[in-house]
């Protein structure tokens, strides 16, 4: 992750693929996770955290009914309260029987139950935090995720598939080995070759492509100055460029932020003595040491070149004209970075007067994304309470703005009894001083 948290615990808009199933069409599903959501509320506001416990309980019981249609309503009802709270003090002794029921839902449940699995236990993770739990909750995934990518079922499955295992290797991977396994999949479908038992390329379609070079993306912010061998990443920086002439504008608007954060990573640098001397194989393909500095700055020549035109596209008839301002605002802000390394600054309100959430790169501007995406109408609340968000942005919070009235009345009766106790020992001492100064000098 770009920040671990200290604790030792066990893209844009709603979540990834549900903008391709529609998992609010069933009247009993939306009835449920009302229902959980209000339930959960008033647990809260009478703060009985026992209450709480007994609606989550009630919820996991019904993910070992056999009919597929509870699984989802208390699938959904789950995802719907890991939104809407913070819930780590109650899952952190949980989370392997949830991790469990989720990972079973992805195996054997219908494409919407193993969807609503995949977004659960990435919030799951995100609940939890960095540490020993997150780590433990990407090695039980991983394998089923993986087998889903591979296996290329419907659109909007592997969509689910990529956001989590995107988001639990985020959170939970502890070395870049592991960070590289994940992106490793995610680039297979992004640009697949064909394997001996396929015989043909697999082409995702754009929503997919989009998704997928979003998530690569992502992960990519983590990998920091660990890996900076420019040859490693010519392949994968030819291609997203070639993607800057794709039909689609999501897939070039996804493309452009990966390449502006290739550059700000200098991902494309290359020193024409100490590469040039390390690259051996380069050196034989291209005939000169320097035949490769050279081809790295045509390509970054060529980016910049399409990175301007697209900042300047014509809209033309018919054209979705508020994409469009968001395809030139962007690549106008990449442009911008390349020719005089101009960061993108954004500044959010999360709480109070103090708790601003700041970004100042692309690496902060990715991740902000990709998680405000992932978390949809939940990411205010898991900004404002989550000890994750804090570490990866830096936020610091007031509790006190925070707190409900009561917990305020709370809080300050409790403040007001410390000062008493305060000045009183004060007092005491002061009347102690006063005395031995008295019996010393009368005797």
């Amino acid at each position: 992750m770009g920040k671990k948290s200290k604790r030792n615990k066990g893209g844009r808009g709603g979540g990834g693929a549900d903008d391709q199933l529609d998992f609010g069409s069933d009247a009993d599903s939306v009835a449920s996770m009302s229902t959980a959501l209000s339930d959960l509320q008033l647990a809260q506001a009478t703060e009985h955290v026992s209450s709480q416990e007994f609606v989550l309980d009630k919820y996991m019981d019904d993910l070992y009914e056999k009919r597929g249609s509870t699984r989802e309503k208390a699938l959904g009802a789950l995802v719907d309260a890991f939104e809407s709270f913070v819930l780590l003090g109650l899952v952190e002794n949980k989370y392997v029987t949830l991790l469990s029921q989720f990972t079973n839902s992805i195996k054997k449940g219908s494409t919407k139950e193993a969807c609503l699995a995949c977004r659960a236990i990435g919030l799951l993770s995100i609940t939890l935090g960095a540490g020993s739990s997150s780590h433990e909750i990407m090695d039980e995934s991983e394998p089923q995720l993986l087998r889903i990518l591979q296996t290329w079922p419907d659109a909007p499955k592997m969509i689910c598939a990529l956001d989590c295992l995107t988001v639990i290797t985020f959170v939970g991977a502890t070395d870049l080995a592991e960070t590289q396994l994940s992106m490793s999949a995610i680039w297979d479908v992004i640009h697949p070759k064909s394997g001996s038992n396929v015989g043909i390329v697999r082409k995702p379609k754009p929503p997919l492509l989009a998704a997928a070079v979003s998530a690569w993306a992502f992960l990519l912010t983590t990998v920091g100055s660990s890996r900076r061998s420019t040859d490693s990443w010519k392949e994968p920086i030819t291609f997203l460029t070639s993607l800057l002439e794709a039909e689609d504008r999501a897939v070039r608007i996804a493309a452009g932020e990966a390449l502006a954060l290739c550059f700000e990573l200098k991902l494309l640098d290359v020193s024409t003595s100490k590469e040039a001397n390390v690259d051996s194989d380069v050196r034989k393909t291209s005939g000169s040491k320097n035949q490769f500095f050279l081809n790295m700055q045509a390509l970054k020549a060529k980016i910049f070149g399409l990175v301007y035109n697209l900042s300047m596209e014509a809209g033309g008839r018919g054209a979705d004209k508020k994409n469009l301002n968001d395809q030139r605002d962007l690549f106008q802000r990449i442009s911008d970075f390349i020719k005089s390394g101009e960061r993108p600054e954004e500044s959010l309100r999360i709480s109070g007067k103090n708790g601003i959430l700041r970004v100042t790169s692309w690496r902060e501007s990715i991740q902000l994304n990709y998680l405000r995406r992932f978390l949809g109408r939940g990411f205010l609340k898991h900004a404002q309470d989550n000890d994750l968000l804090h570490d990866i942005f830096d936020i610091k919070i007031d509790c006190v703005e925070n707190m409900s009235t009561t917990e305020k009345k709370i809080f300050r009766s409790e403040e007001e009894k410390g000062r008493a106790l305060k000045l009183n020992k004060e007092r005491r001492l002061a009347q102690e001083r006063k005395q031995y100064i008295l019996n010393d000098q009368y005797g």
